[in-house]
């Protein structure tokens, strides 16, 4: 038998796991800035790209895309190579998905703080970018498909399984998810809009957390445990069942983000019942990782790198159960808008993603340095704090999200809310909102002793950048299935069917849920009182998505008799049909929006927007100053931009797109007459013409300035439906 010689790359996954610890600690810092922001909320007062909403996404797609997405190409372009005794297909490919995805990651950290995103949730970032994106992923899909038909080992070892699941399904869900309208370079309108849009975006967004932070890692578990603890994965047969039902039935679940909404009720079960059933395929998938360790849990005690393992596999355990535990309606109806998603989620990224990364990390870089780790006391030190960041931030979290349901929930025996005041509950968890800043504290300081011992171990010891290898070739053999070979076993061999099966497999529940909801009218209901937006509104609109309100603002009135009293009528299907994108949001920092049009008067909006402590005491809402600067608000594209949703199918005129400018100039001077009420407004107003003047200054009028759109876009709001009653005039 011919034994062939050839080299791994370790370069691509050196620049890789290098690229996860500096995005690591980029991540970690502005998610801790943004945890001091709920303390201090105008710790970057006046400035609008270190603003809470605008960073919020920021600390989102680094974390994920940045720091988990970096990590996980180390472990595949590592841990494939070796599977199949092959090195990589094109080292120009490698290094076009490197080169690539950072500089996909640079664009994220410009435009987001710049303002320029979609809202939509894990997936922000405007077309140039997700084009951007899909190039590299297909890169990336290319240079590994290749690598498998080229390989030197017949059998497709179950990490490869994932793997492969992961690259078709990301590439589905991003393609049809982020298919937009261009109206410039740095804005778009999802094509789809309301209930439709809410529906793919979760869709997408779930199954992110399922293709881009789960399949992957599961994969890389089933390298990497076994390889550290030196033992084989403990059950073949288990690994089969984990795989193909945990791809097909995650699919389907995405729509347990939008219980008790607008989206139509079968779509909503759907959600829940397999979402439930994800519980068997997950846990399967725990215990086959935990069980690999039998035998050797004495070596756990000494060894960081399995203690780390063991905590993320737990903490896939703890998030996987709990998620299916969140879809259930009585649950969900707790929990959903509260900081308990908030822990849900961190348990999984923290301890799940995060602790996976750093375990292969101290796995990895010592052997491809030909040495040992700096530092084992160091590394323990950093799993101890780590874990106790993890603790510190989730359980207040957790605590936090019971204190805000029960409290939105109460009502006195007169039927009033018992804490009507939406800031008495912001009030009582501030101090859960501390410990959660102490915790992240902690968990960064853990990541810097990382970076400190990773740098000590590179230096102490000599990179092999290209490391021999030798494996006989690979024999032609039947293409069918030999006499006795099962079927998963011929599979195994077959990469290119394999792929085949599992795209089928995603597809099946995608289909199953999209198609009837964009292709069924009966789904949205018309209502004939909801209008598209006039220019200046949808201006106020862009600039809501741009500062990231949606990030701590919902627009769903749930059918609870507390959110009808707290906030108003319950949402419609048919009220959010002209909305491209929708803006529902997941969390409420701050009260619901939906109903707020008309509510307050113009000047207490601008007052509220210059200062939000000054109006509501304890607001931890940050102050926007930027949107009353002296400078006129950018319209020269409002044209454009109708005619864009002109385009997706909101019934704008010819008349009003040619007018649009003088609509605009109509709708804010009325508004700037409205503030002209408060003597404070006007005498303030005089002084900033005359501060102007002495300047040599051009005066912009209010009107003219972005707040006059923002009051606007808010004064708008859930009017449409507001029925008056006429039965006594």
């Amino acid at each position: 038998m011919e034994m062939q010689q050839f080299y791994y790359d370790n370069k691509i996954v050196k620049k890789f796991i290098y690229a996860t610890i500096v995005f690591g600690v980029v991540a970690m810092l502005v998610g801790l800035l943004e945890a001091f922001f709920y303390l201090f909320p105008n710790l970057t007062d006046g400035i609008s790209w270190l603003s809470y909403g605008r960073l919020r996404p920021l600390h989102t797609n680094a974390a994920i895309f940045a720091f988990v997405g970096n990590a996980m190409f180390a472990g595949i372009y590592y841990s494939l190579q070796r599977l199949l005794k092959a090195r990589m297909f094109s080292d120009f490919l490698s290094n076009l998905n490197f080169w690539g995805w950072q500089l996909i990651i640079v664009a994220a950290a410009i435009t987001l703080p710049l303002g320029m995103s979609t809202s939509k949730e894990y997936a922000e970032l405007e077309w140039p970018i997700d084009i951007a994106i899909a190039l590299i992923w297909v890169v990336f899909g290319i240079n590994m498909i290749v690598t498998l038909l080229k390989r030197r080992e017949r059998h497709l070892y179950v990490a490869i399984w994932f793997y492969i699941a992961t690259f078709v399904t990301v590439a589905v869900l991003h393609i049809f998810n982020s298919l937009e309208l261009p109206v410039s370079l740095t804005k778009s309108y999802s094509v789809y809009a309301g209930v439709q849009d809410a529906l793919v975006q979760w869709w997408y967004g779930h199954n992110a957390v399922a293709f881009f932070l789960t399949t992957p890692y599961l994969g890389l578990m089933y390298y990497f445990v076994p390889k550290a603890a030196n033992r084989p994965v403990y059950s073949y047969r288990l690994s089969i069942i984990h795989f193909w039902s945990l791809i097909f039935i995650y699919i389907w679940a995405g729509p347990h983000h939008l219980l008790y909404s607008a989206l139509p009720n079968w779509a909503q079960n759907l959600g829940v019942v397999f979402s439930i059933m994800l519980i068997a395929p997950s846990w399967g998938g725990m215990i086959n990782g935990l069980l690999t360790l039998r035998g050797v849990w004495d070596k756990v005690r000494v060894e960081p790198v399995l203690k780390f393992f063991v905590v993320a596999i737990t903490g896939y355990g703890m998030a996987t159960f709990e998620g299916p535990m969140l879809s259930l309606k009585n649950v969900n109806a707790i929990a959903h808008f509260t900081d308990w998603i908030v822990a849900h989620v961190h348990v999984g990224a923290l301890a799940w993603n995060g602790f996976m990364a750093f375990g292969m990390i101290y796995w990895l870089v010592p052997r491809m340095t030909k040495g040992n780790l700096y530092s084992t006391k160091l590394a323990n030190f950093h799993f101890w704090i780590g874990t106790l960041g993890i603790i510190l931030y989730t359980l207040p979290m957790y605590v936090a999200g019971f204190v805000q349901a029960s409290m939105w929930k109460q009502f006195n025996p007169d039927g009033s809310l018992v804490y009507g005041n939406f800031l008495e509950t912001v009030k009582e968890i501030m101090p859960m909102y501390a410990m959660r800043a102490a915790g992240g504290t902690m968990y960064l300081i853990g990541m810097l002793v990382l970076v400190y011992n990773i740098i000590q171990t590179v230096r102490a010891n000599s990179a092999v950048e290209d490391e021999l290898a030798e494996a006989p070739a690979l024999q032609t053999i039947s293409s069918g299935r030999i006499k006795g070979e099962k079927f998963h076993p011929w599979l195994e061999r077959k990469p290119i069917q394999l792929t085949i099966l599992a795209t089928i497999a995603i597809l099946i529940g995608g289909v199953i849920q999209i198609v009837p909801t964009i292709m069924v009218k009966s789904n949205i209901p018309t209502i004939t009182s909801v209008k598209p937006y006039t220019p200046l509104e949808l201006e106020g609109r862009d600039l809501y998505i741009r500062e990231g309100c949606v990030g701590c603002h919902s627009q769903m009135v749930r059918p609870f008799r507390s959110e009808v009293k707290r906030y108003g009528v319950q949402a419609k299907a048919g009220e959010f049909v002209y909305d491209h994108p929708f803006l529902w949001g997941s969390k409420r920092t701050g009260p619901d929006l939906l109903r707020v049009g008309g509510k307050y008067n113009d000047n207490w909006h601008f007052n509220h927007f210059w200062n939000p402590q000054g109006i509501s005491s304890g607001s931890i809402m940050p102050a926007y100053k930027w949107l009353f600067d002296n400078k006129a608000m950018d319209i020269s594209l409002i044209e454009k931009k109708m005619k864009a949703m002109r385009e997706l199918g909101v019934p704008y005129t010819d008349y009003e797109i040619a007018n649009a400018k003088k609509l605009i100039e109509i709708q804010s001077q009325k508004i700037e007459d409205n503030l002209h009420s408060d003597p404070d407004f006007v005498k303030s107003y005089e002084n900033s013409k005359k501060k102007a003047a002495a300047n040599g200054e051009q005066f912009v009028p209010m009107k003219d300035r972005e707040i006059v759109a923002m009051i606007a876009y808010m004064q708008r709001l859930g009017t449409d439906i507001k029925v008056k009653d006429n039965s006594n005039k």
